[in-house]
């Protein structure tokens, strides 16, 4: 466990069932987007990998969006090229960024097909053009892990941590990535974790006893918002 996890603010929201989770998160990222586009032009969105989020991004193909204000990151990319299934960028277009009109300039991948460490340089530089993001969407793992930070790691959580970090050795394949540290995914108008499955149970009981997981690290000063199923909660 780190020495001193930042504090954290969280507000727990439990649903019966994924279709209900899946209608919140939907109408949250909606509501973030017209806020952010009235009040600074543009909607900087930080997007998740994993079957949840997958579920979100096949519904916001159908929503009603200015999508040329949008502009979307990853919180973590996985070190493989480009059109590989396990790529988050890969998922995220083929359930919904290629089925609506974002401009393809608004569409930040991490080149994690160059290597984590050139990868995470190439990142932070191109990230050095937002500052707040408007919404950062997590996940969370059965370890506790988020994004890919994960427990043994080091999760750049302090002030002149890097923003992008390189990752190897990580404990589910590939073992190389690279991942938003945990003080830039926390410089956000509105952090958004969504969390299904009994599988996330032990997780979920550890974060509430205040135990030393990375998704702890997370810690905007608008705090977090967990959207869990029942079966996660």
């Amino acid at each position: 466990m780190p020495a001193a996890l930042p504090v954290q603010s969280v507000r727990w929201h439990v649903f019966p069932d994924d279709a209900s989770l899946v209608a919140n998160a939907l109408a949250r990222v909606l509501a973030a987007a017209q806020d952010a586009i009235a009040l600074h032009g543009a909607f900087d969105i930080v997007l998740a990998g994993g079957n949840t989020p997958r579920k979100l991004y096949r519904a916001l193909r159908q929503a009603n969006a200015n999508w040329n204000a949008w502009h979307v990151w990853y919180g973590d990319e996985r070190c493989a090229p480009p059109d590989d299934p396990q790529r988050n960028s890969r998922m995220a277009r083929d359930e919904w960024l290629d089925h609506v009109a974002i401009p393809a300039a608004n569409v930040h991948a991490i080149p994690a097909e160059s290597g984590a460490r050139e990868a995470a340089t190439l990142y932070a530089r191109e990230l050095r053009t937002v500052d707040a993001f408007d919404l950062v969407l997590l996940g969370l793992g059965e370890d506790g892990h988020t994004a890919s930070l994960f427990p043994g790691h080091d999760w750049g959580m302090h002030a002149d941590s890097p923003n992008v970090l390189a990752v190897f050795d990580a404990p589910k394949p590939p073992p190389e990535r690279v991942s938003l540290s945990a003080q830039r995914l926390s410089n956000a108008r509105h952090v958004l974790f969504l969390v299904e499955g009994a599988g996330k149970r032990d997780a979920i009981a550890a974060w509430k006893r205040g135990d030393g997981i990375p998704a702890a690290s997370i810690a905007p000063e608008s705090g977090v918002d967990v959207l869990l199923d029942s079966a996660a909660a």
